[in-house]
């Protein structure tokens, strides 16, 4: 699900709408100066090549386009030593890992992240949301005490953040994200010397998570899904009715009158991310106003801020938000969990919301019922909406504990 554009807080959307804008409109002027200075360039070649005197610039333009010059060289030195520089803070024990490290991954470059105060741990691979969310440093704040008894490894998936350029976007399917997450699996076993590693997926996360344990489930202990997705188009048109109900309810006419230019979705074309946005947003912002849920949402700027990013990370996290989602998401709409994954050989475990609004519970409690596994449990988090590994986040890393105490 998208939820990154918003974070369940009322102003975080616009503000990295904000950034992104700035970013570009840096970018445009950029572009401009090197326009002029181009066809200053290409005039003055004109004129010598026709036998005439032509003199490049008059000497204030010269200096401007230096200057210019300038600005870019530093621009791109900055870029550089951001990127890197970037890391993730370290952990004060002897036999302890936090590792920002770049793999390979059927060819393709990616980036991790390995965090846990003993190497010697059980391995706990966290797959976010999306497609194209970023969340290396959410995790590091949101889910530091599962460091304790866990090596935690973060996945940069494709599309997003450090490993947005990973592959083309034209290219970018949920075929590529399950081969991907399943290589880095066997590299992160071979690596630990382990022979099962436990699997948390959470929104687009919980149904890769799906995906990667149907189809190679000797790799997995067991695997916890939060926020859980089950059917994509049909939670679209859930989510849709949901949010027009609760803006009617609250006179909100704005979004009532946005809601009926978007129309119903499934979404196409270049606007699936804006138009999902519109009640996803809406509904986060609902959670968020519930005195019920815990720390409402996402930080974004904090985790924007975060060592981990550097400044084309920055970018790129963004743009993983905008972008990959669009290109993503309507791959999706056909996938219903209940039609193709009735049968999982690993034990599976619902981490639920009691108040989560973007991912229908009544569709994870359908599937959960018709699910065949050797084991399986929803856990409810009373205090939590969408999130509760953020919500309610000690309780969140109890029960995961807890869970690999059952499933060693």
């Amino acid at each position: 699900m998208m939820k990154l554009l918003n974070g369940g807080q009322k102003n975080e959307g616009g503000v990295i709408m904000l950034v992104l804008g700035i970013f570009i409109l840096i970018v445009l002027v950029l572009l401009l100066f090197s326009l002029v200075f181009l066809i200053k360039f290409l005039l003055f070649m004109f004129k010598r090549l026709r036998g005439k005197d032509a003199a490049f610039a008059t000497k204030g333009v010269r200096k401007g386009v230096f200057g210019m010059f300038g600005f870019l060289v530093l621009g791109i030195i900055l870029i550089v030593i951001t990127q890197v520089t970037a890391t993730t803070p370290k952990i004060a024990k002897q036999d302890s890992i936090a590792e920002l490290r770049e793999v390979r991954l059927n060819g393709r470059k990616e980036w991790i992240s390995l965090r846990g105060e003993s190497r010697n741990k059980p391995v706990l691979l966290f797959l976010a949301g999306g497609p194209g969310g970023s969340q290396l440093a959410a995790t590091r704040y949101e889910l530091s005490d599962l460091e304790k008894n866990f090596v935690v490894v973060n996945w940069e998936q494709p599309g997003s953040g450090k490993s947005y350029s990973a592959v083309s976007k034209k290219q970018l399917t949920p075929e590529i994200y399950v081969e991907d997450g399943t290589a880095l699996v066997r590299s992160l076993l071979k690596e630990f010397k382990q022979e099962k590693i436990y699997l948390i997926g959470e929104s687009w996360g919980s149904a890769l998570g799906i995906f990667m344990v149907k189809q190679q489930p000797e790799l997995y202990h067991a695997f916890m899904g939060t926020g859980q997705m089950v059917a994509f188009e049909e939670t679209e048109r859930i989510d849709y009715d949901l949010a027009m109900k609760l803006a009617k309810e609250n006179d909100d006419q704005k979004i009532i009158d946005k809601l009926i230019q978007n129309g119903k979705p499934p979404y196409y074309g270049n606007s699936v991310t804006t138009k999902s946005a519109t009640y996803l947003n809406y509904l986060s912002q609902v959670m968020a106003r519930n005195p019920e849920i815990q720390n409402a949402g996402f930080q974004t700027l904090r985790d924007l801020s975060a060592k981990e990013y550097g400044l084309l990370d920055k970018v790129n996290y963004l743009r993983g938000i905008l972008q990959t989602f669009n290109h993503v998401y309507p791959q999706l709409y056909e996938t219903d969990l209940r039609k193709e994954y009735g049968k999982l050989d690993v034990p599976i475990y619902f981490l639920l919301g009691r108040h989560d609004l973007n991912a229908p519970l009544s569709l994870a409690e359908d599937y959960y019922k018709k699910l065949e596994a050797p084991s399986k449990e929803i856990i409810w988090f009373e205090h939590s909406g969408h999130n509760p590994w953020i919500n309610e986040q000690e309780r969140f890393a109890e029960v995961v504990q807890q869970i690999a105490e059952e499933n060693k």
